[in-house]
């Protein structure tokens, strides 16, 4: 029986009833576009990430589009992230018509490297973008000390960290915004596209909630240029449902972790570090080999399914390679993405399977010794 990596099936048939149910509720109460589930939704969301305001989107990217628009970023105005990213997030910058500009990662967590950072700041730097990768929080701390002083926006992309914290404190409220994906395979996914800004500062809430819908505060009259990103009453009604158990989730996923730790302790492997600063909710379940191919096809000849988030950094994809300006060198970028394998990983993943998936790696380092 295959083991997949992910597994946004499992999700819905553990929730069946409750699902089905908000679903026909939205169906027969026939108001499909940002109507009272998205106003709900984003309420709750926002309270559970410790902010005031949610802004409902189409999705994670067009969430970092907006919040870049929100602050004015647009044309000429540079924009700090990491290449070690989905080009979602990259994609996002270059649509506010931003220019990206790319630095390294730390090899322990995976995250912005902050010294990196730094030195890549211009008179043209107007935002940095950290990413709190695998589910592991960025160096909220330093970022906000290099970029305070200077006046530089932080929108953090917590597209795969929703419930992670930093000092205790969630993801998504460090920054001036937040963005957040609900792409099914997300800890937090619906059943389709979605995302949200979040925001404690009410101008610029007001002005994402504009953007997302032709600029209208006033229907059908445009007070500022706008566009069509709305997250819908199905989708919001689904994410209700599972924000419920959500925490719930997270600690499962914790679990599941603490499982490979234990079955992978002593093999080659370089296993995931969490910042002893922060709580890792592992959107996925990252181990690093210099054998990573050969790794991944034995596994898959099992019928254990894996992922590498990411084979190709940002920087040197045919779109970009050439044309976007990195920082002082991508040393680690480049090596984690010869080495990096995400696991199974998902709250519904049995004891039994990730025992098999732990043997099956153990087998494959003794054929190859």
């Amino acid at each position: 029986m295959m083991i997949p990596a992910s597994n946004p099936l499992a999700s819905y048939r553990t929730r069946k009833e409750a699902l089905d149910k908000a679903v026909l509720k939205v169906l027969e109460d026939g108001w499909y576009i940002l109507g009272k589930e998205v106003t709900a939704f984003e309420g709750e969301f926002a309270a559970y990430v410790g902010c005031t305001n949610g802004i409902g989107v189409g999705s994670g990217t067009e969430a970092i589009h907006i919040a870049l628009k929100a602050c004015g970023i647009g044309v000429g105005d540079e924009v700090i992230t990491v290449s070690h990213t989905a080009v979602a997030t990259v994609a996002a910058i270059e649509a506010a018509g931003a220019v990206p500009v790319l630095v390294d990662i730390e090899p322990d967590y995976y995250t912005m490297d902050t010294d990196k950072l730094e030195s890549a700041i211009t008179p043209h730097t107007k935002a940095v973008i950290p990413v709190h990768l695998y589910g592991q929080p960025a160096n909220m701390t330093a970022i906000l000390h290099i970029t305070r002083p200077r006046g530089i926006f932080v929108i953090e992309d917590c597209a795969q960290a929703h419930g992670a914290t930093y000092l205790g404190r969630p993801v998504g409220a460090w920054g001036d915004m937040a963005c957040f994906s609900f792409y099914p395979t997300k800890n937090l996914g619906a059943y389709g596209d979605g995302g949200m800004v979040t925001a404690s500062d009410t101008e610029l809430a007001g002005r994402c909630r504009l953007l997302r819908e032709y600029g209208w505060a006033e229907r059908y009259i445009s007070s500022i240029p706008g566009g069509n990103s709305r997250l819908d009453e199905i989708q919001a009604a689904i994410l209700r449902v599972k924000l419920t158990d959500l925490n719930i989730d997270n600690t499962r996923r914790g679990v599941i972790a603490e499982s490979y730790n234990s079955l992978l302790n002593g093999t080659d492997l370089t296993l995931p570090r969490p910042r002893p600063q922060g709580s890792h909710v592992f959107h996925l379940y990252v181990v690093r080999s210099r054998r990573r191919d050969a790794l991944q096809t034995f596994l898959k000849k099992r019928g254990i399914g894996s992922l590498i988030h990411y084979p190709v950094p940002v920087h040197l994809q045919p779109a970009y390679c050439g044309r976007i300006r990195c920082g002082d060198g991508m040393a680690e970028t480049e090596k984690a993405a010869c080495e990096v394998l995400s696991l199974p990983m998902y709250p519904e993943l049995t004891e039994t399977e990730v025992q098999t998936v732990g043997s099956t790696i153990i087998e494959f380092m003794e054929k190859k010794r």
